[in-house]
């Protein structure tokens, strides 16, 4: 094995090794456009957004986890989501938001809102979070995870994370979410590593990323309530696997209603304004 790596811009090469043909596995069933929506995170007002914009473009709904924790509408969002996926997987808010122990890792004000949230759920929907399923969930061609294939808690965050999934065998397309970054990591045929970065374009469609048969891929959605990638707007992705593409959107929604309904919750003033900034 040879590898190449520069400084600033990143790149790797390596002897290529016969690799399965993933493509046979794309052809089996017939193709759907499936709507990705990851880390909602109790926000109403972004996820509402994100539907309308979505209306008539999708088939499936999948739902990468983190449906709760942080914002004002636990409930309200578990209503909306319930009867519109086709598949939900647990996030780990979700797990925390009903006493699992992967609370105590978190910070103190993602520990206020996880304690708030937990008061505020209605006995249904602290079962129905209770029965959610971890991932991986594999699909035809595919699979979806809430943070890495390895572990639903892991954060894939750059190459250090990235590159040594994109070389294990597996499946070729891991849809995923945790660290509300839009965008993702790639292969391509010719087994260059590279980073999926997004352009700063107005609301809607801003970018069409085509999937090449012998590319590997980790795609990332982004956060429909709680982006931290310096954009303050709504993420969600359209994963279409006829075509072979993945299509990211951003929209506007009403950030000060969701602000102010956070303030009548009582919920830290620093999880209210980090919502200003994407971050």
């Amino acid at each position: 094995m040879h590898h190449d790596q520069k400084l600033g811009r990143i790149r790797f090469t390596f002897l290529r090794t016969p690799r399965p043909n993933y493509n046979e596995g794309w052809g089996r069933n017939p193709a759907l456009r499936y709507l990705l929506l990851s880390d909602i995170h109790s926000n109403l007002e972004a996820l509402e957004v994100c539907l309308k914009l979505a209306q008539g473009k999708y088939e499936q709904v999948l739902c990468l986890g983190d449906l709760v924790g942080y914002g004002p509408d636990p409930n309200a969002v578990i209503e909306k989501i319930r009867p519109l996926a086709s598949i939900i997987i647990r996030g780990n808010h979700d797990k925390a938001c009903t006493g699992h122990p992967v609370a105590a890792e978190f910070n103190p004000l993602a520990r206020l809102a996880t304690e708030w949230t937990r008061n505020e759920l209605t006995p249904e929907h602290f079962g129905f979070l209770q029965s959610l399923p971890a991932g991986p969930v594999r699909l035809e061609g595919f699979q979806i995870v809430h943070g890495s294939p390895l572990d639903e808690d892991d954060y894939i965050l750059g190459p250090g994370q990235a590159f040594p999934l994109l070389r294990s065998p597996g499946t070729q397309i891991v849809c995923f979410g945790h660290t509300h970054h839009q965008g993702g990591f790639m292969l391509s045929p010719q087994a260059r590593f590279q980073s999926i970065r997004l352009p700063l374009r107005k609301d809607g469609l801003i970018l069409a990323f085509p999937l090449e048969d012998q590319g590997r891929y980790l795609l990332n959605p982004g956060s429909i309530g709680q982006p931290r990638d310096g954009d303050r707007r709504a993420a969600f992705a359209i994963f279409d696997s006829g075509q072979h593409v993945i299509e990211y959107f951003r929209t506007s929604y009403d950030l000060p209603k969701t602000q102010e309904k956070m303030r009548k919750a009582g919920l830290p003033p620093l999880l209210i304004q980090r919502l200003e900034h994407g971050r």
